[in-house]
């Protein structure tokens, strides 16, 4: 069918020909200048999800990408709806997950002129995007064909800066005349065409060629570091090498026998860590400081293997990147022995010192709820504290069960997290998906929870772990006794809110415990749709744990 004005024919384009791409999902943030792509995508073939927010609606878009491994498109109207969009699109240009961002916007010539919801959207998101378009709006008449093949062009370059070697987001501006409606004429008279068979207008293979590998001889004593998103390969290498594998939770490394859990209680150890010769680093690793200081030693041979995003080497130590790495050489089985005796060792003086803490420890909430994560299952953990509690309790997962665990560790903000966790159980079909925040993570992102009657609800077990404040400052310079006069003012920040009601608000069934009985008999009994698991720890002695932890490896 012909459309009946040229703000309908462009939106129909584009959403026809992000289909055409492949794309599955779009967030829609409802608005008045956004309408004619509203419309649009309720048309076509797209899994449609809509929210109120449009912060949750970025977020939401994020874990869906997340999850499903393939790009999301995210529509919102113009003005301040645009701008919300940026925390997660930071998080996604630091942590290459595509994006589609499509903001709709009044005519260029509106701008500056004082007109309602009209601002400056050009590179709103800076240098954060893979590629920025600036849309004319359509127009009827002249050339109406030959605005169609550039809009159709324009999705085929986007999609491909999306989805290409370095992935992330991108955005098209997209100015829409009036009317806005799909049954209002305004001369329009062109049909919209596209490629037969509903082929994409340009086929592009983004990806490119990889480059050779490098060959690393193993009899220098080397570890093999993990970070977010460091996927398989790193403990491929580990293994083949007989090498100590230092994976963070969500590398998606951390499987299989050469897996170390208490790597960065170890790595406080002058015994093993001033033996270190060589660092392989996979990933984004973000979560410790002695991780930190191992990659920034001018005495230690840093190796890296790019990611989605390039290459981490905050300390500027990196000698070589390579695309691939293979080895060569003898396998150093004694230096794997060592370092897998003193982590069994240390991971049990770990387990007798928590369970002579407290009834409930964060450290136990993390245990329970890796526990509870069946094969196939998908565990969402939130920044700050949790992430690192996990990092230390996370088992040995066999490898091949495909347990998928992942953060937002891009920014490692504690932005959007609800909504991220959301849409990284509609992104995939999970045994089980669980998540694990903090509390003021989760307050951080309460819309999350506002899902429409007509929205995919995952079933979901958001595990909140209470501990009515940020804990994670007390582990900081900022949490020394010296400061304990100011601390609670300026870093603990205690709420008192209460979960409980905070959830009825919004139809969410909740859950309280105070025991790691309680939180175990809870998790057994998943309920459907999303749920709120309220684990309730001390948040006072959170500092002395941690000095007791991290006192435990030189014993």
């Amino acid at each position: 069918m012909t459309p009946a004005n040229a703000s309908t024919a462009l939106a129909a384009t584009l959403v026809d020909e992000l289909c055409r791409h492949g794309l599955t999902d779009l967030v829609l943030a409802p608005g008045s200048r956004s309408a004619p792509l509203a419309f649009a995508a309720a048309e076509s073939r797209l899994r449609l999800h809509t929210r109120i927010d449009e912060r949750s609606a970025a977020f939401l878009a994020l874990g869906i990408a997340k999850t499903s491994r393939r790009p999301v498109a995210v529509v919102t109207t113009s003005g301040t709806a645009a701008a919300n969009l940026h925390p997660a699109v930071l998080e996604a240009s630091h942590a290459g997950v595509p994006l589609l961002l499509l903001t709709a916007d009044r005519p260029a010539r509106m701008r500056g002129t004082g007109a309602n919801q009209t601002t400056d959207q050009v590179r709103l998101y800076g240098a954060a995007v893979r590629l920025f378009a600036d849309l004319p709006a359509g127009h009827p008449g002249a050339d109406e064909a030959r605005q169609v093949a550039g809009w159709r062009s324009l999705v085929s370059r986007a999609y491909a800066a999306a989805t290409g070697s370095s992935p992330g987001p991108v955005h098209l501006n997209v100015q829409l005349e009036e009317p806005l409606v799909p049954g209002a004429a305004d001369g329009w008279a062109t049909e919209l065409g596209g490629r037969p068979q509903g082929a994409p207008w340009t086929r592009v293979d983004p990806r490119g060629s990889r480059g050779q590998a490098l060959r690393l001889d193993t009899s220098r004593r080397t570890v093999v570091v993990a970070g977010d998103d460091a996927g398989p390969p790193a403990r491929v290498l580990a293994e083949e090498a007989s090498l100590p594998l230092l994976a963070e939770p969500s590398s998606g490394s951390r499987t299989g026998e050469n897996a170390i859990r208490t790597y960065r209680l170890l790595l406080g150890d002058p015994a093993l860590t001033d033996r270190i010769e060589r660092v392989v680093v996979f990933g984004h690793p973000t979560l410790s400081r002695p991780v930190s200081r191992l990659l920034s030693r001018d005495d230690v041979d840093v190796v890296a293997v790019p990611g989605r995003v390039g290459w981490t080497d905050a300390g500027h130590a990196a000698a070589r990147v390579a695309d691939r790495v293979e080895v060569s050489g003898p396998r150093p089985s004694d230096w794997l022995a060592e370092w897998k005796d003193r982590d069994e060792e240390v991971g049990k003086r770990l387990d007798v010192l928590l369970d002579g803490w407290a009834p409930l420890t964060p450290h136990h909430v993390a245990a329970e709820v890796a526990a509870a994560l069946p094969a196939h299952g998908l565990l969402f953990v939130g920044s700050s504290n949790p992430v690192r509690d996990l990092d230390l309790m996370v088992p040995r997962y066999p490898v091949g069960q495909h347990r998928m665990v992942v953060a937002n560790r891009g920014l490692a903000g504690i932005d959007g997290s609800v909504s991220t966790a959301v849409g990284a159980a509609v992104g995939r079909d999970s045994a089980r998906s669980l998540a694990l925040l903090g509390d003021v993570t989760f307050l951080h992102d309460t819309n999350g929870l506002l899902l429409g009657p007509d929205e995919v609800r995952p079933d979901l077990t958001i595990v909140v772990v209470n501990d009515d404040g940020g804990s994670i400052f007390a582990l900081l310079e900022q949490g020394a006794p010296s400061y304990s006069h100011r601390f609670e003012r300026l870093f603990g920040t205690p709420h008192r809110a209460d979960l409980a009601a905070l959830c009825a608000a919004t139809g969410t069934p909740h859950r309280r415990v105070e025991d790691r009985d309680g939180l175990r008999a809870a998790l057994a009994e998943p309920a459907g749709g999303v749920e709120v698991l309220e684990a309730v720890v001390r948040r006072d002695d959170r500092r002395d744990l941690d000095a007791a932890i991290r006192a435990l490896p030189p014993g």
